[in-house]
């Protein structure tokens, strides 16, 4: 009986090194890697006993150090430079259509669900969760995606003032009006003085 705890204990030495995030290679946290896929439903239990974490790219964490810190430079191409690392941490930006899957929602269900049977096996789960480390690592990750998309919207301000094309200013396609492109100048009405 003493050794039955064995296996899971190799297991868990073996996956301590582990980083995770979802299969695009967007940072994720806990509880959206529980819903998005098999692999972070199953794994739950470890990502509660803070075994399995999140690796936060050098991109978000410089976001978080400064969110509004001025470019080298306002040229389009350093502006793009900037702007996709962040896309590629933080998946498409809310300016980009979102492609939905009719069975999104089920999926969704069905994975949340074998994340809670997986994670029920944990007793006094939100305590383990403090305990491990696993919540406060949470909130870090969470203040980093946060930092980037406010980076991210920082810099894709500066592109559309120059007059930039995504992905350095917003695509404006959700919203169904034109992309304003190098070039542009706004006529503002003059005031006729008496």
């Amino acid at each position: 009986m003493r050794y039955a705890a064995l296996p899971a204990l190799i297991l868990a030495a073996g996956l301590a090194g582990c980083v995770t995030g979802s299969p695009d290679g967007r940072v994720q946290t806990s509880t959206e890697a529980k819903r998005e896929t098999m692999t972070g439903a199953v794994s739950a239990p470890l990502r509660d006993l803070n075994v399995l974490r999140t690796k936060i790219p050098d991109v978000l964490l410089q976001a978080m150090a400064d969110p509004y810190a001025r470019p080298p430079n306002t040229r389009c191409n350093t502006l793009i430079a900037l702007v996709q690392p962040l896309d590629e941490a933080l998946g498409a930006d809310l300016d980009v259509p979102q492609t939905t899957e009719d069975d999104l929602l089920s999926r969704e269900t069905a994975y949340g669900a074998v994340a809670s049977v997986t994670s029920d096996a944990i007793p006094f789960r939100g305590w383990v969760r403090k305990l491990t480390g696993a919540e406060r690592h949470d909130e870090y990750v969470q203040a980093a995606i946060t930092a980037g998309g406010v980076r991210r919207a920082y810099l894709k301000g500066l592109g559309e003032s120059k007059g930039c094309k995504p992905p350095a200013t917003p695509s404006h396609v959700k919203a169904g009006t034109p992309v304003v492109t190098q070039g542009f100048k706004p006529k503002f009405p003059t005031r006729k003085t008496p």
